[in-house]
């Protein structure tokens, strides 16, 4: 890469580097086309402009482990030198320490670099980056200038809505690892208003929830205090950041205005028939005084402060969203998702196609299970019902009655989740029996186990150990039959393995009159046969599972539904009020009533005590005043549940592109302007339960005629997760979470925007190592210095070789911004701008005004204070992005490897169009490859143009 390049290297430095190489060594090692390790290619590129060398090398050296050869250790060690390294042990992979010890080149590296450290070369830059005032600066023109409002849309011209999924603004404020989304969703804004595009790009909070509620409890006051605190400690973090959101969208799904037309949504849900109550078994948690989800229980506590759950039946509201199922699974198609995530929709849906099977009990009772393998029908060796299931106490013998309600009573403490993931498999049997469907005679014992769940299905499930693993490892368990019914095609069921479950499909055996049948045509001949028997049929089902809406906690939307209340016959209504003690009223909650539109908002009390209690209908329920009130001489009684978190979540992209309509949630112009959302990045926590929620409201409203797009998010982005230095996820109590207001403080906004995305891929995962943001800061010095230099010297002449690297950039830079592969954009502007800083004093005005559009995406606050130093008065946030010039992007003269009998012999340089008789001719004039072809003939020559030239001689 050349010191000269990386760090502006002295005489003395190429002296020392000339005696560390050995004298053999190829001139195309000193490049780094020939290298045919890709990953090691790109580290070493990215490691040529990388201001944090040390990472650079060390990668590079881990990258080289497997294949430890001289040559890449001396490319090693050429860094080394270029980043003033003082010891190159600190990069040996231990394991790896005596093989690199042997390399001479090493040796001599030792002698020369262990006992002192070189000093560092003065500073070419006569000013550093004021970055802390340029960034109040450019923040504070923003504001005042509007520069980010949305424009009135032009249709005329193309937009895009860049989404992020909104923060819920929690007491702790902003970590290192949050704003990684946000940047990413940044960059793509601002590159596509200067690509010409109108660009919707808001911002708000999710600010109701069981955390806010229990946050406000821990600090003794009102959630509404306390959100409206969080929010503003929020706001400033991210006004901090310089991320262009339009603010005047600002939403909050707490604020009033916002209620109302989350209430007016679920009424649309409720006239639907899409909204109803039903009773429900959910995990109660007492101590939080709320139901919670099946992913909120581990081993019987609850994830929040581990307080005990039990499993209840209560009274719920439930949104039908299994009437959507098949909508929700066919609209992933076309989308432009994540394969995990789409995958792990389909998945949560479920959608399975089998057949139903009835089990015949004594009594005239049956036990109904669904299959997608009917053909296996025949190796039922026993049936399974969830603990829940309403047949377990008719069909339990009275022998084994205390055994098995012990077992169901334990369980109740489980979540469903927290049943299905368990490695061992429990259960008892009840002493009953299950007819056989196809055959009488045979009599199927009848078990409990908790890894049947009553919410999936029909809740029970036959038992077929050979051709099912879970099965398999429950019957050796409890000392069960096995019965083989299916053998791989061309064998026999002799030559089936027994010590494990054959799940696959093949040829029926020991199955009766359907012996010798493939399997795909036994499915078909055993549902006709249950058909004609009327003992069960084809059927589909879905693992999902209708959305249980109710919570019994304060802090939410409350449901706007009310009750009539009656009193005992004979009292006259007029003399009872059901808000004093001892007033004997029933609540008719299976007669709910809809507050009319006119009405909404419907508001929460205010409460001094909120905290939840044992009582399932929830602390709403003791604001009498606001639950009870009269009309028309009538009581009646306010629904006392709350909405989930979710709820909030569900639509909020609609109201950003109208927050400030008071008629309606949202205008049909807005709809057609700006719907859908074409960018929408945020975590892959939330690849089921947000995005199917946000998805089946959204198709609602689209049935309804509210929007004329079936789906919300047409693109979809998940970023890794920044860990904390130990790796580890960033948790207060790991005590590894790092601030952003420090990071801000000490090296500027646009020094961690550039960090997070120049960390590595935006999807992967990746460990925060705040020493490493002093690299970005000193790239971003070389960027102003450059800058500085250009407007300081207005040179206007531009040589050939800048000329192509600019467009060559530009073009890297731009195709990366579209493919998101910010960290390789980065790399490339850091390759530029150390080519600039090479020309001194002779940097050309438009490559500096290039290099200030191309960085401003990334480093927002620098990007405009570069162009205004080039004496542009106006903000670059909308002038246009760089244009390049294919041709430019495309060298006259390349340079490439020559190979004889394919090992590297020497390198050419030919016009970039040259045929392979030329580049076969320039190689014949290179002294090594003449030694090698000396009293040979050339067989067969392979050339791949611009890449490599082989030739096979004997």
């Amino acid at each position: 890469v050349g010191i000269k390049r990386a760090r502006g290297g002295s005489d003395d430095d190429r002296t020392r580097l000339a005696r560390l190489m050995p004298t053999a060594l190829p001139q195309q090692y000193k490049r780094f086309g020939h290298l045919r390790t890709s990953s090691l290619r790109r580290e070493l590129v990215q490691g040529a402009a990388c201001a944090d060398k040390r990472t650079a090398v060390h990668n590079i050296m881990v990258l080289s482990n497997k294949n430890l050869n001289r040559t890449k250790v001396t490319i090693a060690l050429m860094m080394m030198l270029a980043c003033r390294t003082t010891s190159v042990r600190a990069f040996v992979p231990t394991s790896r320490k005596t093989n690199f010890a042997r390399s001479a080149a090493l040796q001599r590296h030792y002698a020369t670099t262990e006992k002192t450290e070189a000093p560092a070369p003065p500073s070419t830059n006569p000013t550093s980056y004021p970055f802390a005032e340029v960034e109040p600066k450019w923040q504070k023109y923003w504001k005042e200038h509007s520069t980010f409002r949305t424009p009135e849309r032009d249709t005329s011209k193309p937009k895009k809505y860049v989404l992020d999924m909104f923060p819920y603004p929690s007491g702790a404020g902003l970590h290192v690892g949050h704003p990684e989304g946000y940047t990413a969703s940044d960059v793509m804004a601002r590159y596509w208003r200067m690509k010409g595009f109108d660009v919707l790009h808001p911002i708000g909070w999710d600010s109701f929830g069981l955390p806010a509620e229990q946050f406000a409890i821990q600090t003794g006051a009102q959630p509404a205090e306390t959100t409206a605190s969080n929010i503003a400690n929020f706001k400033r973090q991210l006004q901090m950041l310089g991320f262009s959101y339009d603010w005047d969208r600002e939403i909050a799904t707490t604020d009033v205005d916002y209620v109302k037309w989350t209430q007016w949504i679920f009424l649309q849900l409720f006239n639907k028939g899409l909204a109803e109550q039903s009773e429900v078994s959910v995990n109660w948690c007492a101590a939080l005084g709320t139901v919670l989800a099946n992913e909120e229980v581990i081993d019987g506590l609850s994830e929040r402060g581990s307080y005990p759950v039990e499993r209840l039946p209560l009274r719920q509201w439930v949104l039908k969203i299994t009437n959507y199922a098949d909508r929700l699974l066919d609209g992933l198609e076309g989308l432009d998702w994540p394969a995990g995530t789409l995958t792990a929709q389909q998945q949560w849906i479920g959608k399975s196609i089998g057949s139903s099977i009835d089990f015949a009990v004594e009594g005239d009772e049956k036990i109904t299970v669904f299959t997608t393998r009917p053909d296996t029908l025949m190796g039922v060796t026993y049936v399974t019902l969830a603990p829940e299931h309403p047949l377990v106490e008719k069909v339990t013998t009275d022998e084994r009655k205390e055994e098995v309600f012990e077992y169901v009573e334990t369980t109740k403490s489980r979540s469903d989740l927290d049943r299905t993931s368990s490695k061992e498999k429990t259960g008892v049997f009840t002493g009953g029996y299950a007819t056989h469907p196809l055959d009488e005679s045979i009599k199927v014992p009848i078990w409990v186990g908790d890894y049947v769940l009553g919410s999936y299905g029909t809740g029970a499930v036959m038992a077929v150990p050979a051709h099912d693993s879970r099965d398999f490892e429950f019957a050796q368990k409890f000392g069960l039959d096995i019965k083989w019914v299916v053998a791989p095609e061309g064998t026999s069921v002799d030559d089936l393995e027994r010590e494990e479950a054959f799940p696959g499909q093949g040829e029926l055996v020991n199955s009766g009159e359907f012996d010798g049948l493939k399997s795909t045509d036994a499915k078909t001949a055993i549902i006709d046969k249950l058909e004609e028997m009327k003992k069960g049929g084809a059927e589909t089902t879905y693992k999902l599972r209708d959305w249980v809406f109710s919570r019994q906690r304060y802090w939410g939307e409350p449901i706007p539904i009310y009750f009539p209340v009656d009193f005992p016959e004979g009292v006259d209504p007029s003399t009872q009020d059901p808000r004093e003690e001892g007033c004997d009223h029933t609540i008719q909650f299976d007669q709910p009533i809809p507050v009319a539109e006119k009405d909404l908002p419907l508001k929460l009390p205010v409460m001094e005590d909120f905290q939840p209690g044992d009582d399932p209908a929830g602390c709403l329920a003791r604001a009498k005043d606001w639950r009870y009130f009269q009309e028309d001489g009538k009581w009646f009684a306010r629904e006392t549940n709350t909405m989930p978190q979710w709820a909030g979540s569900c639509w909020y992209y609609f109201r950003f592109t109208d927050s400030k309509n008071g008629e309606a949630a949202f205008s049909s112009k807005a709809d057609s302007d700006w719907m859908p959302v074409d960018l929408y990045v945020g975590g892959a926590e939330h690849a089921v339960l947000h995005l199917l929620y946000a998805r089946f409201w959204h198709q609602v409203l689209f049935d309804l005629g509210y929007t004329t797009n079936p789906e919300p998010f047409q693109k979809l982005v998940h970023q890794g997760m920044i860990l904390g230095s130990d790796g580890e996820k960033m948790s207060k109590s790991r005590g590894n979470v790092v601030n952003p207001d420090d990071i801000v403080s000490a090296q500027g906004a646009d020094a961690l925007r550039m960090y997070e995305m120049f960390m590595g891929p935006l999807e992967a995962v990746k460990p925060w190592q705040t020493n490493q943001v002093a690299g970005i800061v000193r790239f971003m010095q070389r960027v102003y210095t450059v800058t500085s230099t250009a407007a300081a010297n207005r040179s206007e002449e531009m040589d050939d070789e800048t000329l192509r690297i600019m467009h060559k950039t530009m073009k890297k830079v731009t195709q990366d911004i579209e493919s998101m592969s910010f960290n390789t954009a980065i790399s490339a502007l850091m390759v530029y701008t150390n080519h600039l800083q090479s020309l001194q004093d002779k940097v050309p005005v438009e490559a500096a005004e290039k290099l200030a559009l191309m960085i401003s995406p990334f480093g927002p606050h620098l990007g405009e204070e570069c162009w205004n130093m080039m004496r542009h008065e106006e903000s670059l946030a909308y002038e246009p992005w760089v244009e390049f010039d294919e041709e430019l992007c495309v060298d006259d003269m390349i340079s490439m490897g020559v190979q004889v009998n394919g090992k590297a012999r020497g390198e050419i340089t030919i016009p970039a169009e040259a045929d392979q008789n030329a580049a076969v001719a320039a190689a014949k004039e290179v002294e090594r490859v003449q030694a090698q072809l000396k009293g040979k003939e050339i067989k067969k020559i392979i050339y791949v143009p611009g890449r490599i030239l082989n030739l096979i001689a004997k």
